[in-house]
């Protein structure tokens, strides 16, 4: 046991990474999912963060898609990490100024110009109005049938091309979530409230989302019941984060 810990230990080094993207590279959390480790990077987007060959890092913030990285032996070997992330895009609605107003409100009323617009409402028939997502076919019945083969989705269903789809699209479905709850509680709050350090406070509401419902609690605004995961999970996390410090003395 005293050699397989030694051995553990040993892999152990202290990586230096840089985040290249040209601007927003301030604050950009790293976790070590693997050791909980976390690390933060600075104003030149450079980090530093524990890890040996196999752990996995997450790189997480809310203007880039989260970003998951399996630190390889080569890797680990030269002890330098860089990467780019992929901007996280919210595209807002146009906006129309319209004519300057004189504070009559029936007179301005009059002076709008509307241009009736077609679409499914004023028809009265259901219809999407977004952007579609490309389509994630099953593998049997949609991609392989009795009577046919789709080969493009063939291949993406074996380069593994879907399942790193899906995982992009969880991640930026919990990373716009964490953005949602940080924006209605901050980080000062969960430092009073529950001892959560500042610098953690991202990968404790990842935690969070991956071990209870609340993102279905807060989608459905029973902030009751997401006090009482922040409450519970607090606990947890603050244990477990802890045991890499206690180890060590």
């Amino acid at each position: 046991m005293f050699l397989f810990i030694f051995e553990t230990s040993a892999q152990q080094k202290e990586l230096q990474g840089k985040i290249t993207n040209p601007e927003e590279v301030e604050g950009i959390h790293v976790l070590n999912t693997t050791s909980r480790y976390n690390s933060v990077t600075d104003v030149f987007g450079n980090f530093s963060i524990s890890a040996k060959p196999l752990d996995t890092l997450i790189f997480s913030s809310v203007h880039f898609v989260p970003e998951k990285v399996v630190v390889t032996e080569e890797i680990h070997e030269r002890g330098i990490l860089v990467v780019t992330l992929s901007k996280l895009v919210n595209e807002l609605d146009e906006v129309f100024l319209g004519p300057k107003l004189s504070g009559d409100l029936e007179r301005d009323v009059k002076n709008i110009k509307v241009k009736k617009k077609i679409d499914f409402d004023s028809l009265g028939i259901p219809g999407f109005k977004g952007e579609p997502e490309e389509k994630i076919p099953t593998l049997i019945g949609q991609t392989i049938g009795p009577t046919h083969v789709n080969i493009d989705a063939l291949y993406k269903h074996l380069t593994g091309y879907y399942k790193m789809l899906r995982t992009k699209r969880k991640w930026e479905s919990e990373n716009k979530a964490v953005a949602h709850i940080l924006y209605k509680y901050d980080e000062n709050f969960f430092e009073k409230a529950y001892g959560i350090p500042q610098d953690r406070t991202y990968d404790f509401l990842l935690f969070c989302m991956e071990t209870s419902t609340l993102a279905t609690e807060f989608r459905n605004e029973s902030y009751a019941r997401v006090l009482n995961i922040f409450e519970r999970q607090s606990k947890t996390y603050l244990s477990r984060i802890q045991e890499p410090i206690e180890k060590k003395e």
